[in-house]
């Protein structure tokens, strides 16, 4: 009996895939995509979650360890959720704590959104 192995498929959020947005415009599926983490990004008290688990030990944080962000323990529960839901954070349950990590390479291709494309 032969097996044939399937590939394995990357969530469609899980990070940008434009190009320098000097290279080239966007599509409109790439501009679609793009804005949602943007938008995300756009709260203030979900930018500085983002930061503290992005900037903290191993780029990933116990909820425990980043809630103390001037709002309720369900406001920060919800602003975690879009910024997963947005693609930005992975979340994993260990017992009776969440942790979040940022989605790999979300912050480099983030930032090559942003940078000028070389020129030969």
């Amino acid at each position: 009996m032969t097996t044939n192995a399937l590939p394995l498929l990357e969530p469609e959020s899980a990070a940008p895939c434009c190009p320098p947005l000097s290279e080239r415009p966007l599509t409109a599926e790439e501009a679609e995509r793009t804005a949602v983490m943007f938008k995300a990004l756009g709260d203030p008290v979900r930018l500085r979650l983002f930061s503290l688990v992005a900037s903290h030990e191993d780029g990933e944080a116990c909820v425990c360890d980043i809630s103390d962000v001037g709002v309720s323990q369900p406001t920060v529960s919800h602003h975690l959720k879009k910024l997963r839901e947005a693609g930005l954070l992975s979340s994993e349950r260990r017992g009776t704590w969440v942790y979040y990590k940022v989605e790999p390479s979300v912050l480099a291709a983030m930032g090559r959104l942003l940078t000028r494309a070389a020129t030969a």
